[in-house]
């Protein structure tokens, strides 16, 4: 499996669930993390899974996130399993994740999972305790459904 994580981050913490999620899946293949860039679109064309992160600003991904998505070749997203995932401010309305993942379907891909939160204790962070041991989790997770989907279409 290989897997692209492509994240924004402001304060860090954004950056630091996507390395999680990134030393996680490493078990199982190649991963790329990079923080993405609008104007250097990343090459998907040899990614199975695609992992996008932003923090929530505004109520959706941030403005480099939006851009990025926009620039993916369409034939490409349907080609890739696709998850998004956010940090947020636990309890406050909207969700970069939610954001991504609805921008995905309206592309016409459904994405692997549904989208996931990580929280801060404020705007710029920390962490709570404990997050980066769930986007390990979730990574552990997110690898077990790409396994059925594989599993499926070779059945099928």
């Amino acid at each position: 499996m290989n897997t692209a994580v492509v994240y924004d981050s402001q304060f860090g913490n954004t950056e630091r669930i996507a390395q999680a999620i990134a030393n996680t899946l490493q078990a199982f293949g190649p991963v790329r993390i990079v923080r993405v860039d609008p104007e250097h679109p990343l090459d998907c064309r040899a990614v199975d899974l695609l992992v996008l992160g932003s923090p929530t600003q505004g109520f959706r991904a941030t403005p480099a996130m939006q851009s990025f998505l926009v620039k993916v070749p369409f034939a490409l997203l349907h080609n890739l399993a696709v998850v998004s995932f956010d940090t947020r401010i636990h309890g406050l309305w909207g969700s970069a994740a939610r954001y991504l993942a609805r921008r995905l379907r309206s592309l016409g891909v459904e994405p692997l999972v549904p989208p996931m939160s990580f929280f801060v204790k404020g705007t710029p962070g920390p962490l709570v305790e404990g997050e980066e041991e769930r986007a390990t989790h979730w990574a552990l997770g997110l690898r077990q459904h790409y396994a059925s989907l594989q599993h499926h279409l070779v059945a099928h």
